[in-house]
């Protein structure tokens, strides 16, 4: 049992003004000022910041390097210098593709929706020669494992002039694929989605810079996308197809930090959410959630005294690879890290066919696939033992480091944090235990341009929204149990909050981590 202070009973919402002139030092106070009507005004503004950016190249989003990035970068840095916040904006070098194209000319003339993949090169191909490469068009889809291996293309011919090999998703990263393909001679890649189920059938645009031992690369050729059903009209006999990807631009963004002064200086508790979306829609859920409600809360505890200090943060650029956060922490010497004791992530917290996950350091349901520093089952303890206080079932997303993290897992730093489900369908078991529609994805408008104000669970907003408080009211005063830095109690009467009920076990390891389909970074298809 822990012994923590938290409200008997919901407070009502007390109005803004009020919330923001006292000391928010109990989790009664605080709760009652996390409200979610105000979240939801963050998340409005976001939507309006989307539909009012006219930028000259994605206009009606908030992806980086774009107008409505910026724009999402000087509201929330605004609201917490309103607040007298200490505010720095955080510069991130960011790559910024243009539209591509794809046009089959032969033996069908089509022009097909596709996407630059990271790390691809720029080119134009006017007429190529399209070549398929070891595909599963027909039986056991699952199966594909087009171009992993260099033996794929024995007996390929890619010695012509403009040669675009044909390849399909499945088993390997995409960047090992690419780098098959260009040693092989192509000119061009295409990578369609695998066709194995009905999430794997869409457009596919990924990560192919990253390959299977973790290294990075940047291919000297195009690398372009497709939808299952085009990959195999490109794949008919005689196919020829137009490939063009302008050259990259490498545009400034940046991540917002905001500060709280503890008594102890050098103890620092973090959080962060990416305040980016896709290129395809302005990103309400994915990640305007954790953005608004980690806003709200950074608001809430800006008049707080807390006896540890308090760090918050959005971060640039997690859609394209998690730039922002790597770039943060690859800055810091070692001493700042040192002085960070905790960072906790919140990547998605309002899908509205959600089921309520936390990461599973613990591995009581998965086995993790990214270092585990010690002190994070700390993290995952305080997340699970408040769900079972409210009632509210709550199962594990695996700990794998496909969200900002990851840099901070790689630093040794104890993390954890919060997950509603992405591109993964939900089953008959959790749509009884959480409600909502089973065989469909836990937000179908996952990467979409459906992820507006409408795309959202306010249940779960709600819930998440005040756990986020409570999480970072509960290390503001102390971290003891995470790395065993004493700190003093909470002001306000104390409470037992009870040991973690447990998962629901309601995940098996073949069908999703949790909410992100195995092969997939958050944001970056990393694998195939």
């Amino acid at each position: 049992m822990i012994a923590l202070a938290l409200p008997v009973t919901t407070a009502t919402a007390a109005p803004r003004d009020p919330c923001d002139r006292r000391h928010n030092n109990t989790y009664a106070k605080l709760l009652e000022c996390v409200d979610l009507e105000d979240v939801l005004e963050h998340q409005r503004a976001f939507q309006k910041i989307a539909d009012s950016s006219d930028d000259p190249v994605y206009p009606g989003t908030r992806a980086a390097g774009t107008d409505g990035y910026a724009d999402s970068v000087e509201y929330v840095a605004g609201l917490l210098r309103d607040a007298r916040m200490d505010v720095t904006l955080d510069p991130v070098e960011v790559t910024f593709n243009f539209p591509a194209v794809l046009r089959q000319l032969s033996p069908v003339e089509a022009e097909y929706e596709t996407g630059v993949f990271t790390g691809s090169g720029a080119g134009r191909l006017e007429q190529g020669t399209v070549v398929p490469v070891d595909l599963v068009i027909d039986g056991d889809r699952a199966t594909s494992s087009s171009g992993c291996e260099a033996a794929d293309f024995e007996g390929v011919d890619l010695g012509g002039p403009a040669d675009i090999a044909l390849l399909q998703r499945g088993t390997c990263n995409f960047g090992d694929k690419v780098v098959n393909a260009e040693n092989a001679g192509a000119e061009a890649v295409v990578i369609f989605n695998q066709g194995s189920a009905p999430d794997r059938m869409e457009l596919i645009v990924a990560n192919a810079a990253t390959l299977g031992d973790g290294s990075t690369i940047q291919h000297g050729i195009p690398v372009v996308g497709a939808s299952f059903d085009q990959g195999v009209a490109l794949a008919a006999a005689g196919a020829t197809a137009f490939v063009e990807v302008l050259p990259a631009e490498t545009r400034t963004d940046y991540n917002v930090i905001a500060e709280v002064r503890g008594r102890d200086r050098n103890n620092v508790v973090m959080a962060g959410a990416h305040l980016d979306s896709v290129i395809e829609g302005p990103g309400i859920n994915d990640n305007g959630s954790g953005s608004a409600a980690l806003l709200e809360t950074a608001l809430s505890m800006a008049s707080l005294k807390p006896h540890n200090t308090l760090r918050f943060a959005w971060w640039a650029a997690e859609e394209q690879g998690l730039v922002g956060s790597n770039s943060y922490v690859a800055k810091q010497p070692q001493s700042e890290l040192d002085r960070i004791a905790l960072y906790m992530n919140y990547d998605m917290v309002a899908s509205p066919n959600h089921v309520q996950m936390v990461y599973d350091s613990d591995e009581s349901t998965w086995d993790a696939t990214a270092p585990i520093p010690a002190g994070s089952t700390a993290i995952e303890d305080v997340y699970e033992s408040y769900y079972t206080k409210i009632g509210v079932p709550y199962d594990d997303a695996e700990y794998s480091g496909r969200s900002d993290y990851q840099a901070f897992i790689n630093a040794g730093i104890p993390s954890g944090g919060l997950f509603t489900g992405a591109e993964v369908v939900k089953t008959d078991q959790q749509a009884e235990i959480w409600g909502g529609v089973a065989g469909d994805q836990f937000d179908p408008c996952y990467h979409e341009a459906c992820d507006t104000i409408d795309n959202l669970a306010l249940d779960a907003l709600d819930v998440n929204s005040d756990l986020i408080a409570f999480a970072m009211l509960t290390f503001a005063f102390s971290t003891e149990s995470v790395n065993g830095v004493k700190g003093r109690p909470i002001p306000g009467p104390a409470v037992e909050l009870p040991a973690p009920a447990g998962a629901e076990g309601t995940f098996e390891e073949a069908a999703g981590g949790g909410g992100l389909e195995h092969d997939h970074v958050h944001g970056h298809e990393i694998l195939s």
